[in-house]
């Protein structure tokens, strides 16, 4: 019998890179060229789908989950295409006139040692678990999940099994939709300026958080250079330098001790990223921005939504 293709249950929004940095590392950077790529899949992608948005520049691509829609992400930047993408969103559906979400069958395959914590994060996440079997010393969990409860939980689940956990998912169906689901409880640490990273800034504003990158990497106004673990956004100077007022202390930038930055892999970045968010996608880079790179337009965009919320 035919297997039935699934349908998409996530979207994201593909367009065209307006970084400041944009056209300076990729082949393909025009609409015309990033359409025709992401048409070109659909040959021989069943289960994705394209729609083109109300502006030339953007393109709804609905796939079958984050890991779907990174591989394409991932394979299209190693052809040389530069684009940028927003965070994933699950497709509600409307059934009976009541709004609906799409679930996933996940089963999951952990040390024993290991299965506190999952079943921890699965709560969190509005997991229901449906089966448990013990096969060794290793365990099976059966749950069904809302599929936005699974965004940004494979790096974290392999990071709490210590990489020995494995988990898949299959489309479940639609089914009620379960309430709110924490995404993210900690800000974004800001670039302040355009210009390269200097290790007296890095310094300073290791203070206020995680970075993702160290010294001598380009950045922009706007730029997401790291997280801080209190909820709201800080901006940071990264290319700020150290007033020399002697000889001496001019070069004593070489005693300030720098915590290595932390790498973001494509799925830990896209698990990361707001809805004021975007990725920027080039052959050689992967960088996290805000959509409104000033600062202060991004403050009036905030109070905007505040008074509307």
């Amino acid at each position: 019998p035919f297997v039935k293709i699934s349908e998409p249950t996530v979207e994201m929004t593909f367009s065209v890179n307006d970084s400041p940095f944009a056209g300076l590392e990729g082949k393909y950077v025009t609409s015309r060229q990033l359409r025709d790529r992401l048409y070109k899949e659909l040959l021989k992608d069943v289960s994705l789908r394209v729609e083109d948005t109300d502006t030339t520049e953007a393109f709804h691509v609905l796939g079958r989950g984050e890991m779907h829609l990174s591989i394409l992400i991932e394979t299209m930047r190693r052809e040389g295409y530069e684009f940028q993408v927003s965070t994933p969103r699950v497709l509600f559906k409307t059934v009976n006139g009541e709004k609906q979400e799409p679930y996933e069958e996940l089963i999951i395959d952990v040390p024993e040692e290991f299965m506190g914590s999952v079943m921890e994060k699965m709560g969190n996440r509005k997991g229901e678990l449906q089966e448990m079997h013990k096969m060794g010393e290793r365990m099976k969990l059966t749950y069904i999940i809302p599929s936005r409860g699974l965004f940004g939980y494979r790096s974290e689940f392999l990071t709490d099994t210590r990489g020995e956990g494995i988990m898949n998912s299959l489309f479940y169906g639609y089914g009620p939709l379960k309430g709110e689901i924490t995404k993210r409880s900690f800000g974004s640490l800001i670039a302040f300026e355009k210009g390269e990273s200097i290790t007296y800034g890095l310094y300073n504003a290791q203070e206020r958080g995680t970075l993702f990158i160290g010294p001598g990497v380009p950045v922009y106004e706007g730029m997401v250079v790291g997280y801080s673990p209190k909820p709201e956004d800080i901006v940071v100077n990264v290319c700020k330098k150290k007033q020399a007022t002697n000889t001496r202390a001019a070069g004593s930038d070489e005693a300030l001790r720098l915590t290595p930055p932390r790498k973001m892999s494509l799925e830990e970045c896209m698990e990361f990223i707001q809805e004021d968010e975007l990725l920027e996608i080039t052959p050689k880079s992967i960088r996290i921005r805000k959509k409104i790179l000033d600062k202060s337009q991004r403050l009036k965009a905030w109070k905007r939504s505040q008074n509307q919320g």
